[in-house]
């Protein structure tokens, strides 16, 4: 039985993460912000004006560095503060006085990329050679020369920084402190909601009435909040719009996809590929699910259930250690250690309370460990979770300790590669761990309706929706609540066909993601799950040689592009073949799961 979340202050000290090695207290973070203000006045009478050679730029860029890595736990902190309670007085003025001191930062530091680029780019060149250390940094600052703008209007721009952030923190004020929402009522019953309970719980649940209620009461308290969120998203789109025209890129497109280091044909191809011939898949799964529910119609809300609720074990904390231990171990020992401390010393925030972030995420800190944020239902699909995230911390947990803070971060474009892995090693660890029709049922299913329709589909289909919203903005036009509905809904209804009826409510679920303020970030997770998917593939295959080529992979961080640190793992991007070769896998399992249901049915 889903109950109230409790507030903060009544959950176990153990569910909670520990932010001590970052900052003891939030006085010692006040201290270091102010001292790194200060720190940051000094470098700039240090070295603006004076980088004229390779020697002083490398001088300039090592102290830029030392700079940077005291401005990362401190962003850390008022983020990973925030995040665990957005009702909380503190930790929004907490957040609030960082994004404004960061923000000054920022504009005074904007001088070192402006003066760097006004040098001949021999002098770059030169600095590269004298320290391979600063070698990408510089590369891919040159590639940015032809969207630099004026110093000053570098630095104007850079204090606005925290202004440009707002809608994010506006969407998750209205989603996570003003939404609140009423029990519902079900056979008579009633029955507690928030966000969190809605997306851990209701959603999946197996009762049809329960859930078709729970999906009713929550999607209208989102419609009392459709205008606002859809303003606060169109201020994000115009924002972004403004800095593409600005900066002289031809479309907001190429914009956002410039620092992600791939070309328009790989983010189209992504989801042109999966909404033509991963739909049919997928509709066959929905049937299935039909079939198995004895549901007279399959609806937008039945598309979370259980294949098999009935066979959908409970876990605890402590259980889900040994089964991610179990299949992460190919990994080797290095990684198990990260694993394991990441339970014993706390790095990951387990507990369910009013005000906390949905879903899940990785924090990965230069210079600390990473923290992990999910909110631990019991569910057993939660294992799948925490081993995503997981892969998130092994790989910030590598490239943090190989690279300077500057080459550590990959592209968006591969980040979600690393994470989907852990998912598909915890599936084969799974299928291979009994050969009962029913269990290898769940596992198949799990994988299908976890790992699969969350990267595969729902983040897909939000890549798609989002699309044709940078397609009106682009085009000089806005959105609005009625807009963003009708996309959402169409997107839904091209995907779905006949095999799932589009309730309402289901139009609403771009209120849902917060992905949208962060650029072009929906389709990356299938394109990430493709790589990780054919990566797999090859551990089962080839065993310790493809896990060595994949833990290179991680320790090499943002020092390649998504093509190159594809190529390392054996895959090869450029080409359809490996996000067709994934499509049909996912083809294969449905199939199989047809197959398991019909033994399963005659026994």
């Amino acid at each position: 039985m889903v109950k109230s979340l409790p507030a903060r202050s009544e959950v176990r000290l153990e569910d909670t993460w520990d932010l001590t090695s970052l900052f003891s207290s939030e006085e010692e973070f006040h201290q270091a912000l102010s001292e790194l203000e200060k720190q940051t006045d000094a470098f700039q009478q240090q070295h603006s004006g004076k980088m004229e050679d390779a020697s002083s730029i490398v001088g300039a860029l090592t102290a830029y560095a030392a700079l940077y890595e005291k401005l990362v736990p401190l962003s850390t902190y008022a983020s990973l503060v925030l995040s665990t309670d957005q009702t909380d007085d503190a930790a929004q003025m907490l957040s609030s006085k960082f994004g404004s001191v960061a923000a000054k930062i920022s504009s005074k530091l904007s001088f070192v990329n402006s003066e760097l680029l006004n040098l001949p780019e021999e002098t770059l060149q030169q600095a590269m050679k004298e320290s391979d250390e600063f070698k990408v940094y510089l590369e891919k600052l040159i590639r940015k020369k032809q969207y630099q703008l004026h110093p000053e209007v570098e630095k104007t721009l850079a204090a606005y920084s925290s202004t440009f952030s707002a809608p994010y923190g506006l969407y998750n004020t209205t989603k996570m402190v003003d939404m609140k929402f009423d029990d519902f009522e079900a056979g008579g019953k009633s029955y507690p909601l928030s966000y969190v309970s809605f997306e851990g719980d209701w959603e999946a649940e197996p009762d049809v009435e329960i859930r078709r209620a729970a999906f009713t009461a929550f999607s209208n308290k989102l419609k009392d909040y459709q205008h606002t969120t859809a303003k606060t998203y169109d201020m994000q789109l115009q924002a972004e719009k403004t800095t593409s025209d600005l900066r002289g890129y031809d479309t907001i497109f190429d914009y956002l996809l410039f620092n992600q280091e791939v070309d328009r044909s790989l983010y189209n191809r992504q989801i042109d590929l999966i909404m033509k011939e991963l739909a049919p898949h997928m509709r066959k799964y929905a049937k299935l699910l039909q079939e198995v529910h004895g549901l007279g119609k399959m609806t937008f809300a039945d598309l979370k259930i259980s294949l098999d609720p009935s066979y959908e074990p409970e876990i605890t904390v402590e259980e889900s250690k040994k089964y991610i231990d179990d299949a992460l171990a190919i990994m080797g020992p290095d990684y198990l250690e990260m694993v394991d401390r990441s339970y014993s010393e706390r790095w990951i925030d387990f507990a369910q309370n009013t005000g906390k972030s949905t879903g899940a995420f990785c924090s990965s800190p230069y210079g600390d460990h990473p923290y992990i944020l999910i909110s631990w239902t019991g569910r057993m699909n939660e294992v799948f979770v925490l081993a995503h995230e997981l892969g998130h911390a092994g790989h910030f947990y590598n490239a943090n300790r190989e690279q300077n803070v500057f080459n550590a971060r990959p592209s968006l474009y591969f980040i979600e590669a690393p994470s989907t892995m852990n998912e598909m090693l915890v599936a084969n660890h799974l299928l291979e761990s009994s050969k009962d029709p029913q269990f290898k049922r769940w596992v198949i299913s799990s994988i299908v309706a976890r790992t699969y329709y969350h990267n595969f589909v729902t983040h897909l289909l939000e890549a798609a929706y989002q699309r044709k919203v940078y397609e009106r903005i682009d085009a000089g036009q806005s959105v609005n609540a009625g807009i963003l509905n009708t996309l959402k809904r169409n997107v839904l209804e091209e995907f779905w066909g006949d095999a799932v009826e589009i309730t309402p409510g289901a139009e609403l679920t771009w209120m849902r993601q917060p992905h949208y303020y962060m650029g072009l970030y929906p389709y990356t997770y299938s394109a990430g799950l493709t790589i990780s998917t054919q990566v797999s593939k090859r551990i089962l295959k080839e065993g310790q040689p493809a896990v060595d080529d994949w833990i290179e992979v991680l320790k090499a961080g943002g020092t390649k592009t998504p093509v190159e640190l594809s190529q390392m793992a054996g895959v090869d991007i450029t080409t359809e073949q490996p996000l067709r070769d994934t499509i049909a896998y996912i083809g294969e399992l449905i199939d199989e799961l047809v197959k398991l249901t019909d033994e399963i049915k005659v026994k």
